[in-house]
């Protein structure tokens, strides 16, 4: 066997392709997307390797073309979660010994698939399973996996290279081992990255994982599945799991060997779930690892000196990308009233260039919301609005006979403590509260005590004395806090994700402390020159 310290590749973030007209990239993306719609697939779970089919099927199509089959799903029940916990388990031995670099390796190699021949497909599958147009799926399903690949590999090299001293006469090592037992990943719909993410960052520290993905996130799922076989990941190390929440949770957090969670979904669950790992601690072999991000009420606060210009491109843009089902999405925001005329004006212009409608057709800036779950509680919200006679700026109609659409809505409040300033309503729906300008240092106090959440949010101004103000008042309002701009878009490497308070657990995805959370380390001291005699010094007669 060869020793050595093996230095990674460098991480750099992944070049986002711009899919302009008569570009390479575009023509591509058009032939895989109509590769995929003009076949019916089947979905089998993966468990250890296997493909499981169980003949309950369940039929998976676009949110924005809701008569169009992509797929069939096999559904499974609690016996295939416990035969996904035993495969981890079985693979685990093997893996967790295999030397760092070769681990490390299969993540790069699955990072530059995903860069060449994999890109069109898994932004394809992502683009008609979750409803994202290319711009979109390019920055999350392609750019944003391929990031979190790569500098998770750099941080994994940091933490094993971060050793103890060591006096004269011993050595002092650190060693950074997989948690024991198997992880749990609970994954949402909306970045097929963060879904990939939750079940690879724990699988390159030495883990094995059950991989429990969203129903509505499925499609992508399976086609990830087919480049971490492709990249030489073994068999057993992450399982695919196509089961309902409950059936799920029934198995895993009674289990002797739960070792971790790591979760993004709504804050509700996350409490639910730790709740019910609370309840079963005598169970568990180790204290389970609690990894969660959760939902948020972003907001953005103008200050007087904002340009509107900028505000307004900040809301647009923070508020209605993917349909505002981002959970670092503009959802509430506080104009001054002197800009606030200009800001509107320059909003609704914004909103009536936006076009709505399906994926494939790339001038679509809007398509549709998940599914008719989520269109029928976000558009029941701008109904209440309309009704309390809440002021719809903008947008505020919504369709269902084809596709999940709902038109990008802004509702201008007077009173700050409404309920869509205050609830998370996780679709294309932004409300603004206009204050006094000379009520910012009170607004900001207002910014800080309207939500439960704490994840992301953005100050505008030009005005350094405000911007700082802003700043120390809202220290634990946002776990990633924007100056100047839309409170979305974090890149892995630049900002490690995550929040606080109702949001999470702040672990940061993108970042070497969410890795630390899936090791265990052990302290070796070695002793080079042993004593041989009980005494010491000190107790010797003068």
């Amino acid at each position: 066997m060869a020793f050595g310290i093996f230095t990674p590749p460098i991480a750099k973030n992944e070049p986002v392709m711009s899919y302009a007209p008569g570009s390479v990239e575009r023509k591509k993306l058009k032939e895989t997307l109509e590769e995929l719609r003009s076949k019916v697939i089947d979905i089998p779970m993966i468990i250890g390797g296997k493909e499981i089919r169980t003949g309950n099927t369940k039929r998976i199509a676009p949110p924005h073309d809701h008569q169009h089959t992509l797929a069939h799903y096999h559904r499974g029940d609690a016996s295939h979660v416990q035969m996904a916990i035993e495969a981890s388990l079985k693979a685990k031995k093997d893996w967790e010994n295999l030397p760092w670099e070769q681990r490390a390796a299969i993540f790069l190699r699955m990072a530059d698939l995903l860069a060449g021949p994999y890109r069109f497909l898994i932004n394809a599958s992502t683009m008609l399973g979750q409803s994202k147009n290319s711009f979109q799926a390019e920055i999350d399903a392609a750019c944003e996996l391929i990031d979190f690949l790569k500098f998770n590999v750099q941080y994994a090299d940091g933490i094993y290279r971060e050793q103890p001293e060591s006096l004269p006469l011993t050595w002092n090592r650190s060693e950074y081992r997989a948690l024991e037992g198997f992880i749990f990943a609970l994954t949402p719909f909306n970045f097929t990255s963060i879904c990939a993410n939750l079940a690879c960052a724990p699988a390159m520290m030495g883990n094995t994982v059950v991989w429990k993905a969203s129903e509505t996130q499925i499609y992508s799922a399976y086609f990830l599945m087919q480049l971490y076989k492709e990249a030489g990941l073994p068999d057993g190390v992450i399982n695919l799991v196509l089961v309902g929440g409950r059936e799920a949770g029934e198995v895993v957090f009674s289990h002797p060997e739960f070792a971790g969670l790591h979760f993004t979904g709504s804050t509700e669950t996350f409490q639910t779930l730790w709740q019910t790992i609370g309840n079963n601690l005598p169970k568990y072999k180790s204290y389970p690892r609690i990894v969660g991000e959760t939902g948020g009420k972003d907001f953005v606060v103008a200050h007087a000196s904002a340009r509107p210009e900028v505000v307004a491109t900040a809301l647009s843009r923070g508020a209605f990308e993917y349909q505002g089902q981002k959970c670092s999405a503009a959802s509430r925001a506080y104009v001054p009233a002197s800009i606030w005329p200009a800001v509107k004006e320059l909003l609704v212009q914004h909103l009536k260039g936006m076009k709505m409608g399906v994926v494939e057709d790339f001038t679509n800036f809007i398509n549709a919301v998940i599914d008719e779950n989520s269109f029928n509680t976000i558009s029941a919200y701008i109904d209440r609005a309309k009704a309390d006679g809440q002021t719809i700026v903008a947008g505020g109609n919504y369709d269902k006979s084809k596709g999940y659409f709902i038109e990008p809505t802004v509702i201008q409040v007077n009173d700050p403590k409404y309920r869509t300033m205050c609830e998370e309503i996780f679709g294309p729906v932004l409300t603004i509260f206009v204050y006094e300008d000379d009520q910012f240092e009170a607004t900001l106090d207002l910014v800080d005590q309207t939500s439960p959440y704490a994840l992301t949010g953005a100050v505008l101004s030009t005005d350094r004395y405000a911007i700082q103000l802003a700043t120390d008042k809202l220290r634990h309002s946002a776990g990633n806090f924007y100056i100047n701009d839309k409170p979305t878009g974090a890149v892995v490497g630049q900002q490690p994700f995550g929040g606080g308070r109702a949001s999470g657990t702040n672990d940061k995805a993108g970042a070497a402390m969410n890795l630390m959370r899936w090791v265990s380390a052990r302290t070796i001291k070695e002793n080079l020159n042993p004593p041989t005699s009980w005494e010491y010094p000190f107790h010797q007669p003068d």
